[in-house]
């Protein structure tokens, strides 16, 4: 992967990280259409961390607060909202650690399998657009919900923000709450994933089989790019309905399919 490629391939990762189409679908096709080896994990597991800085950084006062109130000691809103998050994680923490390689070697990640994935996402986006529940507040209920909808998103093209998101919106949780909510459960398992790659060594030039220069190219532009994304979902959340990407999805996904035949 050359300098060009790793810039290309982080600026898609940041915009998709936190747009509901799928970031790691979106690195399969990148990586189909750039003819890159998409065996290499040490650019993903890089470019995703990036993203995780730009969710820390968009989301620093209110990640400052929650833990202010919790480490005051006592059951207050923020004590609360953090257990609610930690319970989120119980589901990706059973996959991640019992059944990933499976996962892995059950799915894959050809265009085919991502093609289908997308699919799914633009049907979740459709459906969280078209049922209107009664608004509530995020539940240890509805944490959890999420938190198995998160832990499907391992399949490649399946999105985790659009997963997470939609799964948020159908159980009747706030459009202003469901984004924050989504994008902060997330920061545990990735920065933890970073963490044992590290230990492990995979990340070094020599077992990462990509330069230096490159990997710290795709990271910064997923970084920058995610940032400007973060905040631009936060808005869109907010404010309309994600018919337009469930569309997008569906017609990414229909054209994956397709390629993968040709």
């Amino acid at each position: 992967m050359n300098l060009l490629e790793a810039i290309v391939l982080g600026v898609v990762q940041g915009l998709t990280e936190f747009l509901p189409v799928s970031s790691s679908g979106h690195l399969t096709i990148g990586k189909e259409l750039l003819g890159i080896d998409s065996s290499n994990l040490a650019f993903e597991i890089t470019v995703h961390a990036a993203t995780v800085l730009s969710t820390i950084v968009a989301f620093r006062k209110e990640i400052g607060s929650l833990i202010g109130g919790f480490f005051k000691f006592k059951m207050n809103q923020e004590t609360i909202y953090l257990f609610k998050i930690a319970f989120s994680m119980i589901p990706i923490f059973i996959v991640g650690v019992f059944f990933k390689d499976f996962v892995e070697s059950l799915f894959g990640e050809g265009l085919l399998i991502v093609g289908i994935a997308l699919l799914v996402t633009s049907t979740l986006l459709l459906l969280s657009a078209t049922i209107k529940p009664k608004e509530r507040e995020v539940t240890f209920k509805s944490a959890f919900i999420i938190g198995l909808a998160q832990s499907l998103a391992v399949i490649p093209g399946l999105s985790r923000s659009g997963a997470t998101i939609s799964t948020g919106l159908l159980l009747g949780v706030k459009r202003e709450n469901i984004a924050k909510f989504s994008f902060l459960m997330v920061l545990v398992p990735i920065l933890g994933e970073t963490l044992l790659q590290l230990l492990s060594g995979e990340l070094s030039e020599v077992n990462a089989g990509i330069a230096l220069l490159p990997l710290l190219a795709g990271f910064v532009a997923a970084f920058l790019s995610g940032l400007l994304a973060c905040k631009a979902m936060i808005e869109l959340v907010k404010r309309t309905k994600l018919k337009g990407f469930a569309i997008y999805c569906a017609c990414v996904g229909v054209l994956a399919i397709v390629f993968a035949y040709v």
